[in-house]
């Protein structure tokens, strides 16, 4: 860690110190990524993730802050408010945040500490669907890929089709709203000389929010365009991201299933390491680019246990939300007056 600590404190971290939401209003920083899991290899990027205090301004003032960037740092900084909101979710990128070993946080400040150890009132059923919903799009990238490279162009195109439909089930789970009467997806002819067959759609939308729409049209756009990006490979540098993808598909079934079964986050996957790292060196790849039989036995028997864990959790359906505001009102008390009741 000492090595985090020095990067940390050069001055390619001066933000953390100078900028007025962060320094002493910092409560958690710690490694995000494969350095969080404990996956990383040489080319691994080092991030930062963490929580910061809100300003006074922002709780009974006129100011908005939800989280800081740095992109030169691959540094993201949740405002306390936004973080809560993500947790209440069982976001897993924010979940990670709380599951962390102790060696691998940079700054724990008191309320910190409580941030953690209060970490179980987040947790209920929505793990299921948030952390399903990431296993999912990993997958989704991992058979988009392979399509690409091994079906013809009018079979990849249904592939495609199938790819945005998930994607549309999952955008409407979320939001809580289902536009199928408004959209129809179909595949046809094509007249473009490129293609034998192409997707079509249909749509007829009236009273439709402006940005739900948005939304739902940026969800289908980014199936078609990170489709296309596979479409043209660097074959070694795009299997490392599929058996990088493949890896996380895993690994996401890891953490959901310990929070189920345990009401407990693990981030940093000590015990998981030989297999998740195997995944990831390719042991797991055939030579031509699809994964082997007994990966998908793997992930057969994680969504099995996932499937287990579900039916047996006695983690509540959503978390308690009184528990739940006394805690926050408790942790934004103390960033307007500075006591703790």
């Amino acid at each position: 860690m000492d090595r985090f600590r020095n990067l940390m404190n050069s001055t390619e971290y001066d933000f953390l110190r100078t900028n007025k939401r962060l320094g002493k209003r910092i409560m958690l920083l710690g490694l995000g990524g494969s350095y969080a899991y404990g996956t990383n290899n040489e080319q691994s990027d080092i991030d930062f993730r963490g929580v910061t205090l809100m300003m006074p301004s922002d709780l009974i003032g006129l100011t908005q802050f939800e989280q800081y960037e740095d992109d030169k740092t691959d540094t993201v900084i949740y405002g306390f408010n936004k973080l809560v909101n993500l947790l209440l979710e069982c976001n897993p990128n924010t979940c990670e945040i709380l599951g962390l070993d102790e060696d691998q946080y940079l700054v724990k400040s008191e309320l910190g500490q409580e941030i953690i150890d209060n970490s179980r009132l987040f947790l209920s059923k929505r793990a299921i669907k948030s952390f399903g919903g990431y296993a999912d799009a990993q997958l989704r990238r991992l058979q988009n890929a392979i399509a690409r490279d091994s079906l013809p162009q009018h079979e990849r195109e249904k592939h495609i089709l199938k790819s945005v439909m998930n994607a549309l089930e999952d955008f409407n789970r979320r939001y809580s709203f289902s536009p199928k009467d408004g959209i129809r997806l179909y595949i046809d002819g094509s007249d473009n000389p490129d293609f034998e067959t192409e997707i079509f759609v249909d749509a007829d939308y009236k009273h439709f929010p402006l940005r739900d729409y948005t939304d739902l049209w940026g969800t289908m756009r980014t199936v078609v365009r990170d489709y296309d990006k596979i479409g043209k490979r660097n074959k070694k540098k795009d299997d490392n991201h599929l058996n990088k993808h493949a890896m996380h598909l895993i690994r996401l079934f890891m953490m959901a299933i310990d929070i189920l079964e345990k009401g407990e986050i693990h981030t940093h996957r000590v015990d998981d390491l030989p297999l998740l790292l195997a995944i990831r060196k390719g042991e797991y790849m055939l030579p031509d680019g699809t994964f082997s039989k007994t990966f998908y036995d793997v992930l057969e028997e994680y969504e099995r246990k996932l499937d287990e864990a579900t039916l047996k959790t006695d983690l509540p359906d959503n978390p308690d939300m009184e528990k739940v505001e006394r805690f926050v009102e408790r942790i934004n008390r103390y960033a307007v007056t500075g006591e703790l009741r």
